[in-house]
């Protein structure tokens, strides 16, 4: 036994000697390979402090970092990106359902931006605030007919919670001063939904944001109570936003096991996101209308619903943005959208469309090919997720009358005009069949007519009118719809009308 133990503690004290070898070599290896690393990645550092040291005036540090960072990132693909603190900050507010404001929307149709929607609960529906009012002054500056960006204006009514911003408004010809309170205001992904038949229920969602899934549930929830049997959610223009929230809605509608999605990259392990059984909405009929602005995580849900024969997907082929976007974010309040790995569906496609140096005009480059008339232009090999249901782009609908009143925004201070003599009858209605009433016995076409005539100088030649009367009346309908007490539901419901898009997909059903 002695003999034995001997043997063994030698053989042992040999194979310690050689393993610690092996793992100072590896070291050593591993420090050759950091030391080259950091030669690559020197040559940056030692511009900037020579720029510092002999460039002949003072160097604004902050302007040409952020400027060699976008330099840097700009050499990769054009979905890793610098966010300076302003920009990250807004970012991160819109996509988690709630920023801190008074609660207004509003639009600026003529240079003086119309409050058209108060929002229920908020500090200006509290104080009195009312749809129609013409935003003058915030705390002590104009920005009505002085060409205030918009942008601005809402940074200026935006504000943390708790604060306080005064907002001059006229209504009608009285001018009234609010002190307003700021407060979390909630922002929403489902813009509207609605029954379309008997059968059918309607939602427009138009982002993934941190509530994403809980109003899907409430909206479906509604709908399901009203007899729906069969969803037409329209993705047209849905950028995206939350992973997770894509996860949550696939799974709404997956049985237990199928798979949502998967992801490869470089530095990140493979993995698969499987359903879970839980969702409530397996029983339903789905179908999803999709366009070339529909991208990431609307991609991933639209993947996932064809791959498994799930749902019908009507339009035209979407974006093609399958990145995987890690954040990493700075003290200064800054940080960096990182591409980790790419997006592929249940069935192995990859949903990134190909990075090439004119990616920016890939959507240009559609129109020259034809994708957006015919539907054999479609490749899969161009990235994105390609519909079930091609429905050519029309551009029949439009002469240039339409074209001149969109540049002028005709249609829009008609609208806001409308509202001003008709404020009491648009809003005591909430009922749709009610709504389509008053739309069609108000006189709108001759008075659009009238106003576009007596006020931009436009009026329309030849057959113009003829070609564009059904489209563009649909177009003022909504545009007045939306000022009842119905909102956004009026809006997208009426404009339903004239969307090709959408008639295919009941054609499907």
């Amino acid at each position: 036994m002695r003999k034995y133990s001997t043997i063994f503690s030698a053989v042992l004290g040999v194979a310690i000697g050689v393993l610690l070898v092996l793992t100072v070599q590896r070291l050593d290896q591993n420090k050759r390979a950091l030391r080259t690393s950091y030669q690559d990645w020197r040559k940056l550092n030692l511009i900037l402090q020579t720029l510092d040291d002999n460039y002949v005036d003072p160097v604004d540090h902050q302007k040409v970092t952020d400027a060699a960072i976008n330099a840097a990132l700009s050499a990769l693909d054009p979905h890793t990106l610098y966010m300076p603190p302003q920009q990250l900050g807004e970012t991160e507010e819109d996509l988690a359902g709630n920023f801190s404001g008074i609660g207004i929307q509003f639009n600026v149709p003529n240079d003086t931006a119309v409050v058209i929607e108060v929002i229920p609960g908020g500090p200006a529906e509290k104080i009195g605030m009312l749809a129609g009012d013409r935003l003058l002054k915030v705390d002590d500056v104009d920005i009505a007919g002085v060409k205030f960006p918009q942008d601005s204006m809402v940074r200026r009514m935006k504000g943390p919670s708790g604060t306080k911003v005064n907002v001059t408004v006229k209504r009608e010809k009285e001018i009234i001063p609010f002190e307003i309170t700021r407060a979390k205001i909630p922002t929403y992904s489902v813009d509207a939904a609605f029954m379309v038949s008997d059968t059918t229920g309607f939602v427009r969602f138009s982002k993934f944001s941190r509530t994403s899934f809980e109003e899907m549930k409430r909206a479906t929830s509604a709908l399901r109570e009203q007899g729906m049997q069969h969803l037409i959610i329209d993705l047209r223009d849905n950028r995206g936003g939350y992973f997770d929230q894509a996860l949550l809605i696939s799974n709404m509608f997956l049985e237990r096991g199928q798979e949502i999605v998967h992801m490869k990259g470089e530095h990140r392990k493979n993995e698969r996101f499987l359903a879970d059984g839980s969702g409530s909405l397996k029983d339903i009929g789905l179908t999803l209308l999709v366009s070339d602005g529909t991208a990431s995580s609307s991609e991933i849900l639209a993947g996932a619903m064809q791959d498994h024969g799930r749902a019908k997907l009507v339009g035209r082929r979407t974006y093609g943005k399958g990145m995987v976007q890690e954040p990493f974010n700075f003290t200064d309040g800054s940080g960096v959208r990182i591409s980790v790995a790419r997006y592929y569906t249940p069935s192995g496609r990859c949903i990134q469309k190909p990075i090439s140096d004119d990616y920016a005009y890939d959507l240009y480059k559609r129109y020259e090919r034809g994708e957006m008339v015919n539907a054999d232009s479609m490749k899969v090999i161009n990235g994105g997720i390609i519909p079930d249901v091609f429905v050519a782009l029309d551009t029949t609908k439009v002469e240039s009358f339409y074209i001149n009143c969109n540049k002028k925004a005709t249609p829009m201070r008609f609208a806001s005009a409308w509202f001003d003599g008709h404020k009491k009858q648009l809003q005591a209605i909430d009922n749709y069949d009610e709504l389509l009433r008053y739309l069609d016995g108000a006189g709108l076409e001759k008075s659009f007519l009238s106003f576009a005539r007596e006020r931009d100088g436009l009026v329309p030649k030849g057959n113009e009118w003829s070609v564009e009367r059904n489209y563009m009346m649909t177009q003022i309908r909504a545009l007045v719809g939306r000022y009842s007490r119905l909102g956004d539901n009026a809006f997208y419901h009426l404009y339903l009308n004239t969307d090709e898009v959408f008639k295919a997909a009941m054609e499907t059903l």
